[in-house]
């Protein structure tokens, strides 16, 4: 679930080229499954957002969303985990739910 990124300065702008993509690259063999794991790919356009962009309260709120969906729901989270982290939603699950979260903590910003 970690994303990454290969980013090199761009002089006197103050922001990054980059490309940006989960640490895991590509997982063919379970493409079109439903069991891959959203989340590396959605904070790599987190931190495409921060460091090419310089959108880094956009970046934060995406990154919020997704702490919320996979944190305990004894934190206060709603727990929407993919199998890899011991849940059993699906990719679409985490996706909607990453996206409902973000939608919401726009909407009362």
């Amino acid at each position: 679930v970690l994303p990454s990124a290969s980013i090199s300065a761009v002089p006197g702008e103050g922001r990054c080229n980059g490309i940006y993509e989960p640490v895991h690259g590509s997982a063919p063999d379970i493409s079109g499954k439903g069991i891959v794991n959203p989340v590396a790919q959605i904070l790599s356009l987190a931190m495409m957002l921060r460091y090419s962009f310089l959108l880094g309260d956009e970046a934060t709120a995406i990154e919020k969303a997704v702490a919320h969906v996979l944190d305990s729901k004894q934190a206060g989270g709603l727990e929407i985990r993919t199998g890899d982290l011991g849940g059993s939603a699906r990719t679409s699950e985490v996706g909607d739910a990453i996206c409902a979260a973000l939608r919401k903590s726009l909407q009362t910003a």
